[in-house]
């Protein structure tokens, strides 16, 4: 198989790209950017899209797919494409209006997977997915309390496939992870990178993750950047993870990630990093 198209098994059957493409961008980037960004990503070989009704650049990133489709670059099966559902819509009536939303947007049949925040919408969500209009659920932010509440909801039908969170070598979330891993549920990370350092989310007075010397040592023993060491952690920690960029110089080097392995010493250091630092508060 084809190393950068490395997938793992969801617990319903379905396979998840290891490595994903965010298309999430702060303020200061207009949207545009979304459909020259999703492209380049696609062209450098990611096949995993991950977006929201909430970025507003669904129309943009399905036109991006659907323009490599027509290309004849990519299949509409090799895309896993992600969207979330909004808090404004968590009213079981006003779920499968929403993803519908997302669908017109992107004009696409389905979306791979659906991510909901709040537990309220699966019922709603569980009926979407018999309807074909969704492939797989999963759930961002929660922690294992609420991971346990749903995991023994009485009549659930389907359980979550994942829990998006943030995750990062300044956040390791090793406990989640360890018990998301009993569960068969993948740890996708978000902000692996670090962050946007976007003021509408971010502490502006966080640490910059990539700017850390002990990633920096890193990266020069491996001849590889910063990034590229914070994403191959994740992969070989068996996380799933989501990098960010409009840089088509970065797009293509963010794929490097298969070319390369940390030895041991070099995850436990890693580990080592560790100091519950979240960049993303979310004060809505």
């Amino acid at each position: 198989m084809d190393l950068k198209h490395q997938r793992v098994k969801l617990s319903d059957g379905h396979f998840i790209p290891v490595l994903g493409f965010g298309t999430y961008a702060s303020a200061e980037a207009p949207m545009v950017k979304a459909e020259e960004a999703t492209k380049l990503a696609i062209d450098a070989g990611f096949r995993r899209i991950d977006s929201a009704y909430i970025y507003d650049n669904e129309e943009e990133v399905g036109r991006a797919i659907r323009s490599k489709i027509s290309d004849g670059i990519v299949k509409r099966e090799d895309i896993f494409y992600t969207s979330k559902l909004w808090v404004t819509f968590l009213r079981p009536e006003l779920v499968r209006p929403a993803l519908e939303k997302s669908l017109k947007k992107l004009q696409l049949d389905y979306v791979d997977l659906y991510i909901i925040h709040f537990p309220a919408a699966l019922k709603a969500l569980e009926k979407c997915k018999d309807a074909g209009l969704v492939k797989s659920i999963g759930v961002s932010n929660f922690n294992r309390r609420q991971l346990e509440m749903i995991l023994n909801k009485p009549g659930l039908k389907y359980k979550p496939v994942c829990n998006q969170v943030e995750c990062h070598p300044y956040l390791n979330q090793s406990k989640l992870l360890d018990f998301c891993k009993s569960k068969d549920i993948v740890l996708v990370a978000y902000s692996a990178l670090g962050s946007t350092r976007d003021k509408r989310w971010v502490d502006q007075s966080s640490p910059v993750l990539l700017d850390d010397p002990v990633l920096g040592a890193l990266a020069k023993k491996h001849k590889r950047t910063p990034a590229l060491i914070a994403l191959r952690y994740q992969l070989q920690r068996g996380v799933v993870v989501l990098a960010k960029s409009c840089n088509e110089k970065r797009i293509k080097e963010n794929m490097q990630v298969f070319e390369f392995q940390l030895a041991s010493e070099d995850m436990k250091v890693l580990d080592g990093l560790n100091r519950n630092v979240r960049y993303f508060t979310l004060a809505l």
